[in-house]
């Protein structure tokens, strides 16, 4: 049964677009650049005919960031300096990415060609371009806030890759923050933390992107704990105002989250060298 999306974040009620098809089919996963003989193997791999088609409706619920919970605001200086998310969702790692529930299952660092290979995403009517990826080594200098530096040291955080996106008609901006982690435990975690967390920690704007995220306006976000892996999704209108009925955050969403497509490679990876001979 796909689980129903989660009310408006904002506090209010906001129209929302209507619920695409949530069956994942062979043309997404060949646009994700899987040959047909990893996408029998995504079956193989603990089963996943019938988590795939979970885990797709899952991310439309989640894409729709908003729910009825509406955080404090965080201190006034802590927003005085740094732009963070107003609103936040996290969620654990779905059984699909069991094969790579440990890091050492999955060594092999990942780049910036690899997570961010695509200069255009496009999910429905938006199109996003690609500016300014970045990896750090140093996990510690891509956050603000002594919590969130604490909590990413403890998960074994190795690598932050991040890059921002800005919409190809100017009305919104999106930053996608992938970290490296230890294991699913600490990537759950994680996600769970940044519910209370984000309202005095969160994650450093790039540099490019800092005048689209100013401090008082309103942004959204969401964590998504896949494997050791966590994928944090931050969006928001270009001219920091709230959302409109004529906002699609859904497909906003969505649109970031293209850059995922490297972290299903890799489940694909783990599952193949896991999978016994024929």
């Amino acid at each position: 049964m796909t689980p129903p999306s989660p009310p408006s974040l904002s506090g209010r009620k906001r129209r929302r677009t209507p619920t695409r098809t949530q069956t994942l089919k062979s043309d997404r996963l060949e646009a994700w650049g899987l040959s047909q003989v990893q996408q029998r193997l995504l079956v193989i791999i603990g089963a996943v005919a019938g988590v795939l088609v979970a885990a797709v409706a899952i991310a439309f619920a989640i894409s729709a960031i908003g729910n009825d919970f509406v955080p404090e605001r965080a201190t006034a200086a802590a927003v005085a300096t740094q732009p963070r998310p107003d609103a936040y969702r996290g969620w654990i790692s779905p059984k699909l990415f069991a094969p790579i529930a440990e890091s050492k299952a999955d060594p092999t660092p990942l780049t910036l060609k690899e997570v961010f290979a695509e200069k255009t995403l496009k999910e429905g009517r938006i199109t996003l371009k690609l500016t300014a990826p970045k990896l750090d080594a140093d996990c510690s200098t891509v956050v603000w806030g002594q919590e969130l530096a604490d909590r990413i040291a403890q998960a074994g955080c190795t690598q932050a890759l991040r890059a921002a996106y800005l919409s190809a008609d100017g009305r919104y901006v999106a930053q996608y923050t992938l970290l490296n982690l230890r294991d699913t435990a600490s990537a759950d975690g994680l996600v769970q933390s940044l519910t209370a967390a984000h309202r005095g920690s969160w994650v450093q704007v790039l540099d490019s992107a800092a005048r689209l995220f100013p401090s008082g306006g309103h942004s959204e976000a969401s964590g998504h704990a896949m494997g050791h892996y966590v994928g944090l999704v931050w969006i928001g209108r270009a001219d920091g105002a709230e959302p409109g009925q004529k906002d699609d955050f859904v497909s906003l969403s969505l649109a970031v989250r293209g850059a995922e497509k490297a972290v299903f490679r890799r489940v694909v990876a783990a599952g193949s060298s896991a999978a016994p001979a024929s």
